[in-house]
């Protein structure tokens, strides 16, 4: 049925006072006499290691993986969970090597470093590029499947959910880095207990409508009855190859998006920016052992519901009104068939995630467009307190504009992808400029902003080349895509580079220290933990 009882308003209604009191409370308790950016934008200082990896995984988990990444467990199965547990392995190379290079070079925005780095054309040109894609993409898809899913679960019109998503979230935003960061503690906290909580309820009605014996009789038996979801690596011909081109997700354009979406992503990065080395890197490895979890929360549930459906159950659910199969429908059907009382909380852990993206995503868009955009070209003389406030209007306006984009979202089978493959038309070309920056003292302006303006044609041309090709080239999985551009923009870096006179002494060029790369005993520890839990897993799944 899809509405909430008294009792999960109850539920959900204390979640909504306690994470605005605790977001007041800190707003109140850590408010300096005078606001100035990097308190707000960064929280300098201020965050504990706990609070660093909860707000980066409580930025990163939201609708697209409640929904989109379920709805993907439904379609393809444990194959999706890549997404996640390389993610973990990534975090690990940016604690260990990019973060260094940041605080070193006091880097507060992601353009800013490009700036200092390279020159104001690549750092503005770059810039444009990030608000785009996390307003028309990120922002745009989170309202989009967060509206989805409250309607879904609760029967309020889709329009009203939306107005209701950016009044929450713009609660938490607008009071800084630091209510966000603190409050997502509480975030984190209820979306990993709400989402295990709905992940054993999936399992138990798994149990129950196929008469095995509980929850660890319903495991074996979804592995049994979807033998083919159970999967991490597809052979090429397999019907999501595509999307998931084999071996390509551990040594290839995975990497890329990885590597870039961790490491050169503001809304991500932002977290530990503010700390020092030690508490930034405990932080990461923090939200590395949280990433393992979340396909345990996420896709399971996407595979449990499959099952269901496969045996005849909710047909009519999981189509809309064209009578379409509609895979991200899978959560939220599945949350409208728990207890009274646990549905409330599963709510709220959604609703949790989806706020605290939005919060972590918005704060992002307005230091870029402050710090980038504002200072630099508009108003070069701007008082702090002007900047904090234009950083507050460019939130409103930016959710603004996702708000009336998201419903033209409707025309995809799975939002997830979506996200993922058109992030990726920028993300190769961000990541060589980047890694080149980092680590070649040679490289210049030039090639940075060569590399910059190649990155989305390049994207395009890969991917209407098997059209271009008429059918001589067939369809090109986005990873590889993304692999392939990678590798031409890194190569065309090169040949600029090598052929620029200023390349033979770069005054821009980073120093980079060896020592700046030494980790601690109990970071390696960790670290070897995570690697040898995903290693177990690939074998046991491959």
């Amino acid at each position: 049925m899809n509405h909430l009882s008294a009792l999960d308003c109850a539920v959900f209604i204390l979640y909504f006072i306690i994470v605005s009191a605790y977001g007041y409370y800190v707003y109140r308790s850590k408010k300096k006499k005078k606001t100035d950016t990097k308190d707000y934008f960064l929280a300098e200082g201020s965050l504990t290691w706990w609070a660093i990896g909860a707000s980066i995984i409580a930025s990163n988990i939201s609708a697209e993986h409640f929904i989109g990444m379920s709805g993907s467990g439904f379609a393809m199965g444990l194959a999706i969970a890549s997404y996640e547990w390389m993610a973990a392995a990534t975090l690990i190379i940016v604690a260990v090597f990019f973060l260094p290079i940041y605080l070193k070079n006091k880097i507060y925005t992601m353009p800013q470093f490009l700036s200092n780095r390279y020159n104001n054309t690549v750092s503005t040109l770059m810039a444009v590029f990030w608000l785009l894609v996390y307003v028309f993409v990120n922002l745009t898809s989170i309202f989009f499947l967060g509206a989805i899913a409250i309607e879904t679960i609760t029967g309020i019109p889709f329009n009203i959910c939306i107005i209701f998503l950016a009044v929450f979230s713009a609660i938490i935003t607008l009071g800084g880095m630091k209510v966000i960061g603190y409050t997502d503690v509480i975030q984190v906290f209820v979306l990993v207990i709400g989402g295990l909580i709905t992940c054993y309820m999936a399992l138990q009605l798994v149990s129950q409508k196929l008469n095995v014996d509980g929850v660890l009789g319903a495991l074996p038996l979804l592995k049994s009855e979807a033998s083919d979801h159970f999967h991490m690596i597809f052979s090429k011909g397999d019907k999501f190859y595509n999307e998931l081109p084999g071996v390509a997700v551990l040594v290839g354009g995975l990497w890329i998006n990885n590597l870039n979406y961790w490491g050169c992503n503001q809304y991500i990065v932002q977290r530990a920016l503010g700390a020092d080395l030690k508490t930034g890197r405990s932080g990461l490895i923090f939200a590395a052992f949280l990433k393992l979890l979340i396909p345990l929360i996420v896709v399971i549930p996407g595979i449990a519901a499959f099952v269901l459906y496969q045996r005849g159950y909710f047909h009519t659910e999981m189509l809309d009104a064209a009578g379409t199969l509609k895979p991200d429908h899978a959560y939220p059907v599945l949350m409208n068939l728990l207890p009274v009382g646990i549905k409330g909380l599963a709510f709220a852990a959604l609703t949790a995630a989806i706020v605290a993206s939005l919060a972590g995503k918005s704060n992002s868009i307005a230091t870029i467009f402050t710090l980038d955009i504002y200072k630099k070209y508009i108003n070069p003389s701007a008082t702090e307190t002007r900047m904090v406030a234009v950083g507050r209007w460019s939130v409103v306006v930016a959710s603004l504009i996702a708000i009336v984009v998201a419903p033209a979202l409707r025309s995809f089978d799975q939002v997830y992808q979506f996200i993922q493959e058109y992030v990726g038309f920028i993300s190769p070309g961000v990541f060589a400029i980047f890694l080149l920056g980092f680590f070649w003292k040679k490289t210049t302006s030039r090639a940075a902003l060569c590399a910059a303006l190649l990155t989305i044609p390049l994207s395009i041309f890969f991917k209407f080349l098997p059209s271009i090709s008429q059918g001589l080239i067939g369809d090109i999985p986005f990873l590889h895509r993304m692999s392939w551009v990678f590798v031409t923009i890194i190569i065309v870096m090169v040949c600029i580079t090598l052929t620029d006179p200023k390349s033979k002494n770069n005054p821009q060029g980073l120093e980079i220290d060896k020592s700046m790369f030494a980790v601690t005993p109990g970071f390696m520890v960790a670290s070897v933990i995570i690697l040898g839990i995903m290693a177990a897993l690939y074998t046991v799944f491959w």
